[in-house]
């Protein structure tokens, strides 16, 4: 930039090969400061105008700035005011992404081992199964034939059909199911390897599926807890507490779900009993109970649990019950 001082040459300053320029009239300095005041003020005049819709589009004065104003200078970053469209874009994509969140399938990660109670082919092999095995607290036999209704459906087929239910809601939770067994062995397995397959598989909750056989008249579920045992191979004290609150939830869901009755026979209607005797039960390491769906000797319990759409309910239950100890 050039700059005229006290000490510069008469000709002012020098163009670019060091030639001096002869200086401007004052004239001519009058009429050049007087343009460049009027320019300024007539730019300023003419947006004024356009500002008040003097443009002629119709538009409120609002409007006119909007549709004036060179791009991004309304609402742009640099003036403070939000642009309405991307913030909308941006607060819905906060919300349909949850980091950290799985809600489709939220049991991921957990394991749950279901024991179908008996084998329908135990009968055929009483031997096996009336061989005698340590629970801990005394010697007991390896497993049971079960019991059935009166017009011959066994608790065995039962407690494997409303297994293969749960596994299939636990499955779709994204939970790592097991089953004791499947079918797919002649007898058992004895009460003891129940309940070491559970250790086994580290499961976070084991539920050992039945159905009662008492008298007519005697309705109604229950859920078995393990009672406090330490005798022998058998020591419950780490899985008392956390079993007895996966039996309360799976109590509650179960009789909102199949909106069946807590038992009028055993635990004094609270649908909970506490036992020291069940081997799968003893020997647990890891929180475990049994269900007693209802009494299959009772003609109105009977009609319940030979229903398919019961079962589901009563599949639906378990799984809720174990879904909300495991979401804990």
């Amino acid at each position: 930039m050039s700059y005229t001082g006290p000490h510069s040459e008469p000709f002012g300053p020098t163009d670019p090969y060091g030639s001096p320029q002869p200086r401007r009239s004052p004239l001519r300095r009058t009429l050049t400061v007087a343009l460049a005041a009027l320019v300024p003020g007539a730019l300023l005049g003419w947006l004024v105008y356009e500002a008040l819709g003097g443009s002629g589009n119709g538009g409120t004065g609002a409007a006119g700035v909007g549709a004036g104003a060179p791009t991004g200078a309304v609402g742009s970053p640099s003036d403070g005011a939000p642009d309405d469209k991307a913030g909308t874009l941006s607060a819905t994509a906060s919300a349909s992404s949850s980091p950290g969140q799985d809600t489709a399938t939220p049991l991921k990660g957990r394991v749950v081992v279901i024991d179908p109670g008996h084998n329908v082919t135990n009968s055929e092999h009483t031997a096996e199964i009336n061989r005698k095995v340590d629970i801990g607290t005394n010697l007991k036999e390896c497993d049971t034939t079960g019991t059935s209704t009166n017009s011959g459906y066994s608790e065995a087929k039962f407690t494997l059909d409303v297994a293969h239910r749960l596994r299939t809601l636990l499955q779709e939770q994204g939970a790592t199911v097991k089953l004791t067994q499947d079918g797919d062995r002649p007898f058992g397995p004895c009460v003891d390897e129940r309940a070491r397959i559970g250790n086994a598989a580290h499961a976070d909750a084991v539920v050992s599926i039945h159905a009662d056989g008492s008298a007519e008249g005697n309705r109604g579920f229950h859920v078995i807890l393990p009672g406090l045992v330490h005798e022998g191979a058998a020591d419950t004290r780490s899985i008392v507490a956390p079993s007895k609150e996966l039996g309360k939830l799976i109590a509650d869901d179960f009789a909102h779900s199949t909106g069946s009755s807590p038992s009028n026979y055993i635990g004094d209607g609270t649908g909970l009993d506490t036992r020291k005797d069940l081997g799968g039960l003893n020997l647990s390491t890891v929180p475990k109970v049994f269900i007693e769906c209802g009494n299959m000797r009772d003609t109105k319990d009977a009609a319940l649990l030979t229903s398919g759409a019961w079962r589901q309910k009563a599949a639906q239950g378990i799984s809720e019950g174990i879904a909300g100890f495991l979401r804990q």
